[in-house]
């Protein structure tokens, strides 16, 4: 970084723009739009959550609406894991143990189912970050929306775990674009003030699913015929139609509108979202989006998968990513396979739908918890914070497991919850927020897109070691599993400390400079800086300067 760009005060480091000055003359627009978009920008950093909440309603509607999505892939995920614990689907799928009088489903076959998904979101993600730039976030999750209803035919009839294999493969690509088209939808809708709010609500939906999931077993539990399992992969059909009619009149994200230089339909987009704005309101706004463009442009000008690992993009790539793997790498696979982990910890199955029926809600709960979190704390002290409770919740998981006793299985079952509303408070939630705040405008998407397969990755992991780290024909670990996944938060705790950068409260355009300039993860938040203040506003025939602003 040049020494010539910071000011050291305290505890403080002050920005200046040389860099945007070089932009303003490098392309005019930069400069020419810079008027009007610190308007805007003044705006957003005044506007308290309540004013954000009661000028952009319609944003916050459309963007719960288009999160829902996600209660589909939560719902599945928990289904087909639960079901690992589910007498009927046992039977149906597994092998007899115990001398015939129990099953099982092999281990690799739940390797298999889970991972299933995996390798279909994988290429989902993929395929969306095409898309979603080509045809707009709208239409791409029409279309994903109306495949999934076709593929949902086929996990319901399915008679052999072959089949069903295949059905969690082909579920899994319009999973894989819900998965990331939620978060930048809220994303590119919200002002400022409500974008933590917004992408950490798409968590809200993921336990909401999984906690309909786990309701609807418990109460299928005392049927031992196919329809106690068939029943629950049909109310999957439930969603789609509901959610294709609501989004067929939602509005276009107008960042990608801006992107594409549709800047009347981008007004229009905006003029929906936005409750009575007035011309010159419009005009700013729109004027940030294009003056945020143009400085993107002038720091990275392309829009490809390959741009993300170029520049000053390829360390917001690894931010992202990282963040969203922490999330895999951290325990939470003892959540997903909740109700055959308590199981195997030594509780009826009852008894362990009810724990799994607790703990999603307590997810829920977390979520709105961290909501209030948020107002206060910054995303990297909660990050850090949160995976700090989580290590040590789960070295407590693993210590309980020594002693075998009924009362011991019940505290491990406690935890587990402990576990999750930490989790849920933390990491669980703000990860949504931190992916879709720390790429660039232009890669947002695709990046996302990239954080999500990392993500994807690590789960896949997972699925693969956690059925062998808690099945009784394998490692039978049980809850000494919790001592593995410490290591691991661990690991994550420390790359958090030096890695993850603080984004709260900053504008898109701000933090491309910030990121241009290399300033430390640790010094994003005392980081003052001005991105209007001396800029030139130079003419678009010979670039001259011709005019300058300076903020008092």
């Amino acid at each position: 970084m040049a020494n010539d760009t910071l000011e050291h005060h305290g505890d403080h480091i002050d920005l200046d723009n040389s860099v945007v000055n070089k932009l303003a003359r490098s392309n005019p627009k930069v400069a020419i739009l810079s008027s009007e978009a610190k308007l805007a920008t003044e705006a957003e950093h005044n506007m308290s959550i309540r004013d954000a909440i009661s000028r952009y309603p319609k944003a916050v509607a459309w963007s719960i609406l288009f999160s829902t999505a996600i209660i589909m892939e939560g719902y599945d995920i928990v289904l087909v894991t639960a079901f690992f614990a589910y007498p009927s689907f046992q039977e149906k799928f597994g092998e007899p143990v115990k001398n015939g009088t129990s099953y099982q489903v092999k281990a690799p076959w739940q390797s298999g189912l889970s991972n299933g998904a995996r390798v279909g979101e994988i290429i989902g993600l993929f395929i969306n970050g095409l898309l979603a730039e080509m045809f707009g976030m709208k239409r791409t999750m029409i279309g994903t929306l109306v495949i999934l209803c076709g593929f949902i035919f086929i996990s319901f009839f399915a008679q052999n775990i072959q089949t069903l294999l295949v059905a969690e493969i082909l579920m899994g690509i319009p999973w894989g674009v819900f998965q990331t088209l939620t978060t930048s939808y809220a994303a590119e809708v919200c002002p400022v003030a409500l974008r933590g709010y917004l992408t950490t609500y798409v968590n809200m939906m993921w336990g909401v699913g999984q906690l309909l999931a786990t309701g609807v077993l418990r109460a299928l539990l005392s049927r031992k015929d196919e329809w106690s399992y068939r029943i629950p992969f049909a109310l999957q059909w439930i969603w789609p139609v509901p959610l294709i009619v609501g989004i067929a009149f939602a509005p276009e994200s107008p960042w990608w509108l801006v992107r594409k230089e549709r800047y009347e339909e981008a007004r229009k987009s905006l003029r929906r979202l936005t409750s009575a704005p007035s011309d010159s309101e419009l005009d700013n706004t729109i004027a940030m989006l294009r003056h945020s463009d143009e400085i993107e442009k002038e720091l990275v000008a392309g829009t490809s998968y390959l741009d993300c690992f170029r520049g000053i993009n390829l360390r917001r790539t690894e931010i992202a990513c990282i963040a969203w793997v922490i999330q895999a790498a951290s325990g939470a696979s003892l959540m997903g396979y909740s109700a055959y982990f308590f199981e195997q910890a030594g509780l009826s199955t009852t008894i362990s739908f009810d724990f799994s029926i607790a703990l999603y809600s307590v997810a829920i709960f977390g979520v709105f918890i961290s909501w209030w979190v948020m107002t206060y704390v910054g995303r990297r002290t909660i990050y850090i914070g949160g995976l700090s409770m989580l290590f040590l919740v789960l070295m407590a998981v693993g210590f309980s497991s020594l002693a075998h006793s009924t009362a011991a299985n019940y505290a491990t079952g406690s935890l587990l919850l402990v576990f999750t509303l930490f989790y849920d408070i933390t990491i669980g939630s703000v990860c949504y927020s931190i992916v879709a705040e720390i790429p660039s405008s232009r890669l947002r998407t695709k990046t996302i897109v990239l954080a999500r397969i990392a993500y994807n990755i690590q789960g896949t992991i997972n699925n693969v070691i956690t059925p062998d780290m808690i099945n009784p024909t394998y490692w039978n670990w049980k809850g000494k599993a919790g001592f593995f996944w410490a290591g691991l938060c661990f690991i994550c705790l420390v790359w958090s400390y030096f890695r993850l950068p603080e984004p709260k409260g900053r504008t898109y355009a701000e933090l491309d400079i910030l990121f241009e300039q290399k300033v430390s993860a640790r010094k994003f938040s005392s980081t003052r800086l001005n991105i209007f203040e001396d800029v030139a506003v130079v003419s678009l025939e010979d670039h001259t300067p011709v005019s300058t602003e300076k903020t008092e």
